[in-house]
C-alpha cells in the first residue's frame, strides 16, 4: 500500500493537469463559479475550463470579481486548493511550436512559512502550470512506476512534464526550483517577496524558452493549462486574483 503522501501527491498532481474525471461524492462547482471565458484565452476554444475539487482538500471557488478596474477571478483561500483547468488530447490537439503566455495575477498576501522547495510548506498564492508530453522512454524507472501507480489510480498517467509559474515568498525571480516529491515537476519564480502584494502583476512569457532553462530540454506538445491557488499545507488564508491570461502561438 503506497504512503498516505505518496497517494496524496499522486492524485494531486494527475488531478491538476490531466482530466480524469471528477471523484465519486464531491461537490462540483457549477459554471456560474467561474467569471466569463474572455479572461482565459488559449487556441483550444472548445475546450471548457473546468474547476477541480481534490479529495480530502477544502476547495474555494473561483469567482468573478472586479479589483482596481480590472475583470478577475478572485479565490478566497483558506487552507484550501483551488484549481481551475483546461486539458486536450496530445494526438488531436496537443500545442507545438512557439509560444506566448500573458498572464496577471495579485495577492494579498504570501503563505505563512511558505517555502516552495520543502515538502510541507510548497504553497503559491497563484499559479499558472502547464503540462507537457514528451518521450517517457528518458523516464527513469521510478518515474515509470510512479506514472503506473497514477494510472491504476485515476485512469490517467502522469504529464511528461510540468512547468509552474509561482510566486514565492523567498526564492529570487527566475530561479527553477524542483518540485520536492518529483523532479518532472519544475516551478520557474516570476514574483519574489512582499514588495509587490496587493499589486497587479503583469507577465508575458517564451514558453519554449522557459522550459528549456527549467528542464534543459526542448518541450514537447503542450496538452494542459491550469490556474492554482494553493495553501493547505501552510494552513494559510489569503486572497489571490487573477487578470487575463492567455496563452498563443508567438508571433515570429
Amino acid at each position: 500500500m503506497l504512503p498516505a503522501p505518496a497517494t496524496r501527491w499522486l492524485i494531486l498532481v494527475s488531478g491538476v493537469l490531466l482530466l480524469a474525471g471528477c471523484q465519486t461524492g464531491l461537490k462540483v462547482p457549477t459554471t456560474s463559479e467561474v467569471a466569463p471565458n474572455q479572461l482565459l484565452v488559449t487556441p483550444w476554444t472548445g475546450v471548457v475550463w473546468q474547476p477541480f475539487p481534490l479529495p480530502s482538500k477544502r476547495y474555494v471557488p473561483f469567482e468573478p470579481a472586479q479589483v482596481d478596474g480590472r475583470p478577475a477571478l478572485r479565490v478566497q483561500a483558506d487552507s484550501s486548493v483551488s484549481i481551475l483547468r483546461q486539458r486536450v488530447s496530445v494526438a488531436s490537439d496537443g500545442l507545438t511550436g512557439p509560444l506566448q503566455l500573458r498572464l496577471s495575477w495579485r495577492a494579498d498576501a504570501l503563505p505563512s512559512d511558505g517555502d516552495l522547495a520543502h515538502v510541507d510548506r510548497s504553497d503559491s498564492p497563484v499559479g499558472v502550470l502547464l503540462a507537457f508530453e514528451g518521450d517517457r522512454s528518458r523516464w527513469t524507472a521510478r518515474q515509470h512506476r510512479l506514472s503506473d501507480l497514477t494510472q491504476l489510480l485515476t485512469g490517467e498517467p502522469l504529464p511528461y512534464a510540468t512547468l509552474a509559474y509561482v510566486w514565492s515568498a523567498q526564492h529570487p525571480v527566475d530561479s527553477v526550483v524542483f518540485n520536492p516529491r518529483s523532479d518532472r515537476i519544475r516551478k520557474l519564480v516570476l514574483d519574489s517577496g512582499t514588495s509587490h502584494l496587493q499589486q497587479w502583476r503583469d507577465h508575458v512569457r517564451n514558453v519554449q524558452a522557459d522550459y528549456r532553462l527549467a528542464f534543459g530540454e526542448e518541450p514537447g506538445p503542450l496538452v494542459g493549462i491550469a490556474l492554482m491557488t494553493d495553501t493547505d499545507n501552510t494552513r494559510s488564508r489569503l486572497t489571490a486574483w487573477y487578470g487575463t491570461v492567455s496563452l498563443q502561438p508567438a508571433k515570429p
